[in-house]
């Protein structure tokens, strides 16, 4: 049986930040299903070491990279038994804020070494630092995981033996993981490792390069982005050498967990509901206005938006398109954080509406269910986007996304134009430009196609037919193990 090693940062339901966390939960448990043993690495944060179960020592290793104490545990995930290696490095990891950053917001000075040691660790297993399980393949997930392929390639060269294939998905090109290059010397890679053609960018040193340089294999979350990344625009720096690899780089798209996102069986939502009868969506929108503070109206659309609050996400659109939204009976709600400016912006709004417009920041899963449960639409007007989860979770309950048409929400959603809607084939409703005037024009057609119910609900239920499950997603990645293993 194949054996896969994940290498990432987080994993739902134990520690989240955003989408990756359900990627990392979902994935592996998708090819257990498909004759894989697929385990993970982790960082000893504190959601891990208090939340993993039947955790014990496989090994205890000495000082390195600023950690005085490096034990190797062996838990579980409690909800699917999903193995998980934790590195327990208290020096390192057992630190308040998220795990990137301090409470205030600043990122770590030492992340790149706090995450060298997880790199470092996945290739320690892939040479037999667990005799009982020694993986074939390592997958890493982002920035946090870039050194993996780099430590994997130097081992190679200094032992002549390859410790094991190495697969790099890119969750968003645009965090790079990007360091002083006086950092270098603390990473314990040989000096000819900095270099243009390794982990030098830009007279400093990119993690993320990295791991696009020296993996064998690179993926990304979906395939519209895995073109769009290898142009100026979308590239961030990188897409010559995303070009110059353009062979090894597959778009495989996400997928959705049906054990947690399922409006049938969904325990946050106030009633659950099927396509074949939607009557417990009216029910959840209504406990949703309660809840918030809105008032309770069927009469038009309840827009949700559940997002970091940052550029990417075209927030500034749906803030110039808010007074059309109001002014034709809309409302809105808001669940997020990030950039200071916008989560003022929106809760500014929110002081002004407060019968229309309801504003958390902040994160809390049960909510963003309910959510997503309740509204008639989601919004993701994304400038870019990798993949999106949020569509994928409103296609599913119903919830038909307005989106730009952009990497996974190109891939995801169908437009609500008078032959898809003919074709039986619309699932919600998709803009070009990433410009105001471009979005309410969107936002019109939403309106307009809720007040023809009997229309939207074909939509919905054609939205809720979509099969966006993690198990086409995992079959496209063991194939592409096995294509490795088989080379």
């Amino acid at each position: 049986m194949l054996r896969v090693l994940h290498v990432c940062a987080e994993v739902f339901p134990l520690l989240k930040t955003g989408g990756l966390a359900d990627v990392t939960g979902a994935l592996p448990a998708a090819l257990q299903q498909l004759d894989c043993q697929a385990r993970i690495v982790v960082p000893g944060f504190p959601a891990f070491a208090k939340g993993l179960a039947r955790q014990h020592l496989i090994t205890e290793l000495p000082p390195m990279f600023g950690a005085k104490r490096v034990r190797l545990v062996l838990g579980v995930l409690p909800d699917n038994g999903i193995p998980v290696y934790m590195i327990d490095a208290p020096d390192l990891y057992d630190r308040p804020g998220n795990p990137y950053a301090n409470a205030s917001g600043q990122p770590y000075v030492d992340n790149d070494r706090r995450f060298a040691l997880l790199c470092w660790m996945a290739v320690r297993l892939a040479s037999g630092a667990d005799p009982s399980w020694r993986p074939q393949v390592l997958h890493g997930h982002d920035w946090h995981a870039g050194l993996m392929p780099a430590y994997a390639r130097q081992a190679e060269w200094s032992t002549g033996h390859k410790p094991a294939q190495t697969v790099f998905t890119v969750h968003n090109l645009a965090y790079q993981g990007v360091f002083p290059a006086h950092h270098f010397g603390g990473l314990g890679l040989p000096s000819n490792f900095f270099d243009m053609h390794g982990l030098e960018f830009h007279d400093q040193i990119s993690l993320l390069k990295a791991g696009l340089f020296y993996a064998d294999k690179l993926t990304t979350v979906s395939p519209s982005y895995a073109q769009e990344i290898q142009g100026r625009e979308q590239g961030c720096g990188l897409d010559g050498l995303l070009r110059s690899r353009s062979h090894d780089l597959h778009g495989i798209l996400n997928g959705v967990d049906p054990a947690i996102w399922n409006p049938a069986t969904d325990t946050a939502l106030a009633a659950t509901y099927d396509s074949n009868d939607l009557q417990g969506k009216r029910v959840c929108k209504a406990a949703l206005q309660r809840e918030t503070g809105l008032r309770v109206q069927d009469k038009a659309p309840l827009f949700g938006i559940v997002t970091r609050l940052a550029e990417q996400k075209g927030l500034h659109l749906i803030l110039a398109g808010l007074t059309e939204l109001l002014e034709r009976g809309g409302q809105l709600v808001l669940l997020g954080s990030g950039e200071q400016a916008l989560e003022a912006a929106f809760r500014a709004v929110a002081a002004q509406h407060p019968e229309s417009v309801a504003v958390q920041i902040g994160y809390d899963e049960a909510y963003a269910h309910r959510i997503i449960g309740g509204a008639d639409v989601i919004l993701v007007p994304s400038r870019y986007e990798p993949c999106g989860l949020t569509q994928l979770y409103g296609l599913r309950y119903g919830t038909l996304p307005l989106v730009r048409r952009v990497g996974g929400l190109a891939d995801s959603v169908v437009d609500t134009s008078l032959e898809n809607l003919d074709d039986d084939r619309a699932t919600g409703f998709v803009f070009d430009a990433f410009d105001p005037d471009a979005y309410v024009r969107a936002l019109r057609r939403a309106f307009a196609l809720y007040a023809r119910p009997q229309d939207w609900k074909q939509v919905q239920r054609c939205a809720m037919a979509q099969d966006f499950g993690w198990e086409n997603s995992a079959n496209q990645y063991l194939a592409l193990y096995r294509s490795l293993l088989s080379a």
